[in-house]
Formats: structure tokens, sequence, C-alpha cells
């Protein structure tokens, strides 16, 4: 038998593995639900197509419908030994260049002990110029035909903050006379909402704070979404556009790779940047030094010089959240 032909014959007993159950005698237990039946059904028949492609095609067309079903049957991200974190990478890597024609670079850089990350936002600086905006849109690989944005820049009429009676939408010149700006992104929070209630784990908190999706295990039901209060969570109702020169191909399995129709994502603090010590995009790209971020647990960092020095607040801190992200002013 070929290596390809073995292959296959290993991708097709795995797939019967995970559609069986076994009693506690060990034989197997071949009853399904209707939808079980249904399921094994509909990806028996793709499995069968794609042997009839592979078989025909060229090995490209080959390695290209295994990887994708082994992406199809791999665990969870957080379950994975680290063998099989490279191996899911190196995939996804193959796969990205097929899709785009370039050569992407996947991280999965972990979080760092003794960092626990933090923001924060001077009002007093920000002139509503929607930098932040665009730049985390190229950095993470955001979709351009429903123009996807992370951040949100609000215009406030001064002396209130008041997210209802604001909006995110101006097209005029600014800063406009008598209004102030408030950005709004997700804010990590300490305890997290929209984690609590994801009924397959697909999100969770890291070690370093930052609240992350593991795309291929989301199911697209928006639970997370309606449990922000911060208004955080991206919904992709289409597969994502974006032109092959245009991807960044510096990418974190956790943060800015490619997305798929179906799923959530949302601001990871550019996780792919900060893991490896550099300023998100956002704060990179602020004209006006409106944006601080840093190590909440290096007392010598500019964010708990904020923090210590300077008059803060945060949005909504009667939820219990505890974001952190703070807004300051000079």
């Amino acid at each position: 038998m070929t290596t390809r032909r073995r292959r296959l014959a290993r991708a097709v007993r795995r797939f019967w593995r995970r559609s069986t159950r076994t009693t506690p005698s060990g034989a197997v237990d071949k009853a399904m639900s209707r939808r079980e039946a249904l399921r094994f059904a509909r990806d028996a028949a793709t499995i069968a197509a794609g042997a009839a492609v592979a078989t025909s095609a060229g090995c490209s067309r080959d390695e290209e419908t295994l990887a994708k079903w082994d992406e199809h049957f791999k665990g969870n991200f957080r379950l994975m030994t680290d063998r099989e974190k490279r191996e899911t990478i190196e995939r996804l890597e193959r796969l990205a260049r097929t899709k785009i024609g370039r050569k992407v670079h996947i991280k999965s850089t972990p979080a760092k002990e003794g960092v626990l990350y933090g923001y924060a936002f001077n009002i007093g600086k920000c002139k509503g110029y929607r930098s932040c905006v665009e730049a985390c849109k190229k950095e993470n690989n955001q979709d351009r035909r429903t123009d996807m944005a992370y951040i949100r820049i609000f215009e406030m009429k001064n002396g209130k903050v008041d997210l209802e009676d604001s909006t995110a939408d101006f097209s005029h010149t600014v800063p406009a006379e008598g209004h102030f700006y408030l950005g709004t992104q997700c804010f990590q929070c300490a305890n997290p909402p929209c984690v609590d209630v994801c009924p397959v784990g697909a999100t969770w908190q890291e070690p370093d704070g930052i609240t992350v999706v593991d795309y291929d295990w989301c199911i697209g039901c928006r639970y997370c979404e309606a449990a922000c209060p911060y208004w955080a969570r991206r919904f992709n109702w289409n597969e994502p556009e974006i032109a092959p020169a245009e991807v960044n191909a510096n990418q974190h399995y956790l943060g800015n790779r490619l997305r798929k129709k179906g799923v959530m994502e949302k601001c990871t603090f550019c996780i792919q940047r900060s893991r490896e010590g550099r300023n998100p995009a956002c704060v990179e790209a602020c004209p006006t030094g409106a944006r601080v971020f840093g190590n909440l647990l290096d007392p010598n960092s500019e964010i708990r010089y904020v923090i210590e020095n300077k008059k803060v607040f945060r949005l909504k801190e009667d939820l219990g959240t505890d974001p952190k992200f703070w807004y300051y002013m000079d």
C-alpha cells in the first residue's frame, strides 16, 4: 500500500473511532441518535469523495485533503500535547499557503510567567483619528468585505460618559468641538462572562490575562457575544475576505491566524506581538500617545504608573467583571 493510501486509511479509521462508542465490556455500541446518524452519513460521504479526489489527483491535492480531515478531527488546543500542537500548526501553515499562495508563520508562544497584561486609555489625548482601528484591522487579518473592527472610537459630548448617547460611526473632521473620544475593545476581564457561557470550552482566559478563542472548536452559537457587556465579540457571517497580499503572515494560533465562516473572534491584545515583547498594533499606531500597555505585575511599568498616579475609572465596574482596561486623563 502506498504512503498516500495508508494515510487515507488512517484518516478513515480515526473517523470511525470517533463516530462509535464502546460499552464497559469493550464492545462497540453503534446505536446513534438521529443527529449522530446524519452527521456520520455526511462525513462518511465526505471521506469517500475525498478519497476519490485524492486517488485521481496529484500529491499536493492529496495532502490538502488529508490536512483538512486532520483539522476536522483535532482536539481543543488546551488539551493538545506539544507534538500535536506542532503538527497542527504545520498543517495550518500548509493550508494557508495553499489558500493564499504565500507562506505564513503561525506561533504558539505561551504566556510568560510573572506577566499580567493591562491597558490604559487617555481620553484627554485621543482625538478620534482612528489610526488604531486601521492598524488593528491590518495586524489581525480582519475581514475586509464587512470592514470588521475590534476597536470602536466613540465620540462623546464633553462632561458625559454615555455610550448609549454617542456614536462610533462619525465621518466628519476630528476632533469635533465640544466632544471627546473614548475607545472600546476587549477589556480582557479578570472575570469574563463570555468564558462562562461557552458550551464547548472554545474560549478561555490564559495565565497572562488574555481571553482567547480556539476558532476550530467554536460552534458559532454567539452566547459569548450576548454575554459580553462591552460589545467586544465579532461573528463571521461569511467567509472572511482578505487580499492575499494584505494578509499579515506573522500569526498566532490563538490570535490573528486566518478565520472562517461561522466563528467568533475578538481582540487578544495582539497576542502575536505582546508575547514577543512588543506593543499591540493600536498602541504603536496611535499618533497622540493616548494608549498605554504593559505588565501589571511590573511595579516599574508605565501601566502601573498610570493606575497608581492618575485618576482612573473603568466601564461598568458594578458588573464585577474586573476589566484590565482603565481610562484616565492627564
